[in-house]
């Protein structure tokens, strides 16, 4: 890449080369993730595991999870996402292959626990790209394909190719299918260190025009390093609105993952028992939600820059976007209800749960970037953190109550949790910035882009 000229050739568009890589990152993320759940059946058959046992199992991962977000979110700004994303898509693989290769349920506890430290900062650290490798005008709907939708239809094509496919109509053993899925993580790791670069001025393959570009509106230290700011300081440079304002967002994404475990968890396993489906017709139903998932990610991206830009409302577009879809699901989830004994119109009413849900996780990513500044990987990694006590609650909670109360009661639990959570959305304000503009080096507008 050229430097230190003005250049009038156009834009390079390598930008959209790393996000094929960051879509395929978080695709093959939800593909290993959901992989657990359909496999769920085999080893209540072959261990006799109650489904409060393979709940906990599910905690093992979330504690994992959420314990490493922090450390490695920190890590990311500081050593660069190009290090540590390869690190981490290359331990959860080997993670994912310690599910085929446990002996007993013993071992099965430490595979969980190695896929969710693997996974823990994953999302951190595309956070970081969007912010890096994207100008502020697409960047929340950038955000909306690469975490939501690509995310959603990872687990979509779980149910799908692993599922109904590998399991349901070639009949692989589920052993062989895993470790076929873990050599594809390994070698997405290979393509994703050789081709990116922590930063667009960086690349020999970005010119001078694609860097304006990506860079436009934003602070010179966007480009460079990362940030060398450890998580203390970060918490003693914040102002008492800020962190209340944090608080919230916690409050939300706690909320939000509690409501979303059934769908990571529990699913395959609800239609295998209540309806008797094999996993050819499972793996179908078990997609419709997640489906909608991947669509409302990208819708709910494209709605907050459609509204940001029409009503010149950062905070309040972000808020109604929020609220709208988390409240909607909840209804949503509890009309669903009504079809209860028919899968098929049971799981399409599912797609429309997700749908509303996730375009409120959009902009759950889009609020982080806008307060976060310079420090978006860790202060995403701090989000999703804290919110591991819904993922570490969830699994342990839903598995219970589906083994000694039935399957219903989940479902209205999650519904309660989804209109809990929109409420939230009101609390939430995106112009409120983690540290202070003058301390950030930043103007003194409100707003951090």
């Amino acid at each position: 890449m050229s430097t230190g000229r003005l250049s009038t050739e156009p834009p390079t568009l390598f930008r959209w080369k790393v996000f094929v890589m960051a879509c395929g990152t978080s695709w093959l993320l939800y593909l290993h993730r959901y992989v657990f759940a359909l496999i769920k059946p085999k080893l209540m058959e072959e261990w006799n595991l109650g489904k409060d046992e393979l709940g906990l199992m599910d905690s093992a991962f979330a504690v994992f999870y959420t314990g490493f977000q922090i450390p490695l979110g920190i890590a990311t700004d500081a050593l660069g996402v190009r290090l540590l994303l390869t690190a981490m898509i290359v331990v959860w693989s080997l993670g994912l292959a310690l599910h085929a290769w446990a002996p007993s349920p013993r071992f099965i506890w430490s595979a969980r626990a190695v896929l969710g430290l693997g996974q823990s900062a994953v999302f951190a650290a595309q956070s970081r790209i969007t912010r890096t490798w994207f100008p502020p005008s697409v960047r929340t709907t950038v955000q909306g394909w690469i975490g939501i939708f690509f995310g959603r239809f990872g687990g979509l094509s779980a149910n799908l190719l692993i599922g109904s496919l590998m399991l349901g109509v070639l009949h692989m053993p589920w052993r062989t299918t895993v470790y076929v899925m873990a050599a594809v993580g390994l070698l997405h790791a290979a393509v994703f260190a050789t081709f990116f670069r922590n930063s667009p001025r960086r690349h020999p393959a970005v010119n001078d025009t694609e860097v304006a570009l990506i860079e436009a509106d934003e602070p010179a230290d966007k480009s460079d390093a990362a940030s060398q700011m450890s998580f203390r300081q970060l918490i003693t440079r914040m102002r008492p609105r800020s962190i209340v304002n944090l608080l919230a967002l916690n409050l939300q994404t706690i909320l939000s993952t509690l409501a979303d475990n059934i769908y990571s968890a529990w699913i395959p396993l609800f239609l295998a028992e209540v309806h008797g489906l094999q996993f050819k017709e499972m793996g179908v139903y078990a997609a419709l939600p997640l489906l909608g998932g991947a669509l409302g990610g990208a819708a709910g991206g494209w709605l907050n820059d459609r509204l940001i830009r029409s009503t010149g409302s950062r905070r309040w577009a972000r808020s109604a976007v929020g609220l709208a879809g988390k409240g909607i699901a909840g209804l949503v989830l509890l009309a669903a209800l009504l079809w209860y004994d028919s899968p098929r119109f049971f799981c399409g009413m599912l797609f429309f749960v997700k749908f509303f849900s996730d375009w409120s996780l959009t902009t759950t990513w889009g609020v982080v970037t806008d307060i976060g500044g310079r420090t978006s990987a860790t202060v995403f990694a701090f989000n999703n953190s804290v919110a591991g006590v819904g993922s570490i609650v969830g699994p342990a909670m839903f598995g219970a109550v589906a083994e000694y109360f039935g399957w219903v009661p989940v479902f209205l639990t999650a519904a309660a949790t989804y209109l809990a959570c929109a409420a939230t959305w009101i609390l939430i304000d995106s112009g409120i910035p983690i540290i202070a503009a003058a301390a950030d080096g930043r103007t003194s507008k409100d707003h951090p882009e």
